[in-house]
């Protein structure tokens, strides 16, 4: 990998050999093996490490989960907040456990649309709760750095499963809760 960032900066016009580029390959490697560091986890080994049982039957909002990942087609970087509500079928999972989840699968190359739906399905599948919501406020520096160069605009998207999606109430409730500041 460090030859591939070499040749990256002999291919912009940069010399890797002066003195500030010198280790700048050997950095990057590390830098991008922590950026992509999520292929090499389980998500559901995650969740399954912190599962309990619970007569609780409200829903549980975790919210504004700061995350980092990379855009898949530009390869630049994506700053956001994840909220992630769930209703117990009796079983929660540990608090801690959610941002571990959600840091796995932004350790990848991502569009911020599958994010939402990967963090939905791995939660839905795993602790089997009556109902999923995952909302994602993101910037993209793909669009402030390069092309239509917008300064802080946001992209929201949201992933429901259960009964966020079959009863308007829970969703209208899981929707309050996020905006809630």
């Amino acid at each position: 990998m460090q030859e591939l960032f070499r040749e990256f900066l002999l291919k912009i016009g940069e010399d890797p050999n002066r003195d500030g580029l010198l280790q700048t390959p050997r950095r990057v490697e590390k830098a991008w093996e922590f950026l992509t560091s999520g292929y090499h986890q389980d998500p559901q080994q995650i969740l399954n490490e912190a599962m309990f049982e619970s007569s609780n039957s409200e829903m549980i909002l975790v919210r504004d989960i700061d995350f980092y990942s990379v855009c898949e087609h530009h390869l630049l970087p994506i700053i956001g907040r994840v909220h992630v509500g769930y209703i117990p079928n009796g079983r929660v999972v540990g608090l801690s456990k959610i941002p571990r989840l959600i840091e796995v699968f932004a350790r990848r190359l991502q569009i911020q649309e599958q994010l939402t739906e990967q963090i939905a399905d791995a939660l839905n599948e795993t602790i089997k709760p009556r109902g999923v919501g995952v909302v994602i406020e993101a910037r993209h520096m793909c669009m402030e750095m390069r092309g239509v160069q917008k300064l802080n605009s946001i992209t929201s998207t949201s992933a429901l499963r259960g009964s966020f999606i079959k009863h308007a109430a829970t969703r209208r409730e899981f929707f309050a809760l996020v905006k809630q500041r």
